[in-house]
């Protein structure tokens, strides 16, 4: 990655992230309280393998010179980040169809889009140094 981003830098170009991520009707695992004695059940109705696809890009520009990551690399791309953050949220709800599981998606991701301090916040994770020389 060091010989990528002196790269970067002599060509004065900006670094772009991009990542794709897919949720479907079944939630993802999360954890919650409940009575001593009572397991909280999470009612899932909807059967079948629709998913809803989603893709995410950080800093796009017009134009674009591609480095391939590995598929998954959370400490190299902060869309990661923003997967993480996504699932989290949808965690335990039930969805009872591909148009709420979209709605459900397009509503917790807006919100991240107007959070530039979180976007900042996955890139320091990665511990890149994104500054121009």
């Amino acid at each position: 990655m060091a010989q990528d981003k002196r790269t970067a830098a002599d060509l004065g170009a900006w670094l772009c992230f991009e990542d794709e991520s897919g949720q479907g009707l079944r939630p993802p695992k999360g954890r919650t309280w409940g009575r001593r004695g009572r397991t909280p059940v999470v009612r899932v109705t909807a059967q079948g393998s629709k998913r809803v696809s989603v893709a995410a890009l950080i800093a796009a520009r017009s134009w674009l010179t591609v480095f391939q990551l590995p598929a998954y690399a959370p400490e190299l791309n902060p869309v990661e980040g923003i997967w993480s953050v996504l699932k989290r949220s949808l965690a335990n709800l039930t969805k009872h169809g591909i148009d709420q599981l979209t709605t459900l998606v397009k509503t917790r991701l807006r919100p991240m889009q107007y959070r530039p301090g979180l976007i900042e916040g996955f890139l320091a994770k990665t511990g890149l140094d994104l500054t121009l020389p």
